[in-house]
């Protein structure tokens, strides 16, 4: 705990000092126009780096020296090339160094109606903080690092945060269900090394302890379409819930615009204590393919053996497939962008438990407001919704679907610190025979207040 409270003082003294040491910030990226931004491939020297005094910085892509920053994205996942990207940049010696963080403090009611039996409310505050820095490696190389924590387990609880029809992982012993389980306090340590073979051609590796292997789309919490939504994704387990995993290695390669990546890894999920480090296995293996054939388009497809991922059903393998488009255009300015994504996750684990989900989310997010909103639906067997055998047909699967809208407006800007007050409606609606437990149109509503850096834009 105080390991924990330190680390929490260093990065707020971080944040309040980055007004005057972040002077670098927003170099990233490109004015939409320019080939560069197009393509990401021509004259790398333009976007790669600058001058820092004598040394020069890299300011790419953080597995690549010839692909815009703006690409990154969670694990070694891509973004389309036009999407925001919220941060404090710095540098250090050799290093380029970026700060990035969410913080919502809020208030969450689950069916505000009180129609079933399953609602539940809470004040809480979902949280994650990541420092990332890369360097440059004599003429072709690159060398990035990612610490990521999250605080979740002080200010969410150890049993998570209500949310309805979502189930995964457990607290102490049984399931979570109808909750949101918090993330570990570790939630990413990694090293990558990328090699340049041309500027159109790179080969990649990453190792993590924890990291996110070559599997789905981008975790929920990194993509701008999902940013200002506090509440996990109900298909998370079927989408991106690998993105902490405790052992992960990738190899990848890049040529121009497509990305091959093999990933060996865990497959069992982060267990209920979340200050530790757990066992590194590597028993489970993913293959992904990510194509971005222009600066708004960014696809992927991928299938992965997760080896007994539930600790809940230790005896339990999924086969997972993922495809997903992700949509990022800048809207006139620096400060304006839509973002949209759209995913699709299937669990197969034998010929009575296949299940699919499906999500589409999209954000319109101006330096001043947001509006934003989520549909989503995935099939739930009556089991993992906590319901005792016999209580429905032999594995019954009940089709769940979810729409929210919400949005937020700035409050005050302190230094590089956005404050917003926002708010969000859900509306949830199941089969028939669910209704006794949750009602014909169960509803939630939250306010919350959300802390996170301003976005950093293109150099004039």
């Amino acid at each position: 705990m105080k390991t924990t409270i330190t680390f929490l003082c260093f990065l707020a003294t971080a944040v309040l000092m980055l007004p005057a040491t972040a002077q670098h910030q927003g170099h990233q990226q490109q004015p939409k126009d320019t080939a560069t931004h197009q393509m990401g491939q021509q004259d790398h020297s333009q976007h790669t780096a600058v001058q820092h005094g004598e040394m020069q910085m890299p300011m790419s892509h953080a597995f690549s020296r010839n692909l815009p920053m703006s690409r990154n994205a969670s694990g070694t996942g891509w973004l389309p090339d036009e999407s925001p990207m919220y941060g404090n940049m710095f540098h250090r010696g050799n290093w380029m160094l970026m700060l990035h963080y969410s913080l919502f403090l809020r208030y969450n009611k689950q069916d505000v109606f009180e129609a079933g039996e399953r609602g539940d409310s809470q004040f809480d505050a979902p949280n994650w903080f990541m420092l990332m820095g890369q360097r440059f490696v004599g003429n072709r190389g690159l060398l990035r690092f990612s610490g990521m924590i999250s605080l979740d387990p002080i200010t969410v609880g150890g049993n998570g945060y209500p949310l309805l029809f979502q189930t995964g992982e457990t607290f102490e012993g049984s399931p979570l269900i109808d909750r949101q389980h918090p993330h570990d306090l570790f939630s990413e340590l990694s090293v990558g090394y990328t090699h340049m073979l041309s500027e159109e051609a790179d080969v990649f590796v990453y190792l993590g302890y924890p990291g996110e292997p070559a599997l789905s789309n981008v975790a929920f919490m990194h993509r701008p379409s999902a940013l200002n939504n506090p509440d996990s994704p109900l298909g998370h387990h079927w989408q991106d819930a690998t993105h902490i995993t405790f052992g992960v290695a990738t190899l990848g390669v890049r040529y121009r615009n497509f990305k091959l990546e093999g990933s060996t890894f865990t497959g069992r999920e982060p267990d209920e204590e979340r200050y530790d480090f757990d066992k590194p296995r590597f028993d489970s293996r993913a293959v992904r393919l990510t194509y971005n054939p222009s600066t708004n388009w960014s696809l992927q497809a991928s299938t992965a053996f997760v080896k007994s991922p539930e600790v809940a059903e230790p005896d339990e393998n999924v086969y997972r497939t993922t495809a997903s488009v992700l949509y990022g255009n800048m809207l006139g300015d620096n400060n304006r962008y839509f973002t949209a994504s759209a995913n699709w996750g299937y669990n197969y684990v034998d010929a009575h438990h296949k299940e699919h989900s499906f999500l589409l989310e999209s954000n319109l997010q101006n330096d001043r407001f947001a509006i934003y909103g989520r549909y989503e639906f995935v099939q739930k067997s009556a089991e993992e919704l906590g319901f005792e055998e016999g209580a429905f047909g032999h594995d019954e699967v009940f089709g769940v679907s979810a729409l929210t809208v919400g949005a937020n407006r700035q409050l005050i800007e302190i230094g590089t610190v956005n404050v917003h007050l926002g708010a969000q409606v859900s509306l949830f609606r199941a089969g028939s025979q669910l209704h006794p437990y949750y009602g014909e149109l169960p509803v939630s509503g939250q306010v919350y207040l959300r802390f996170f850096p301003r976005v950093m834009v293109p150099r004039p």
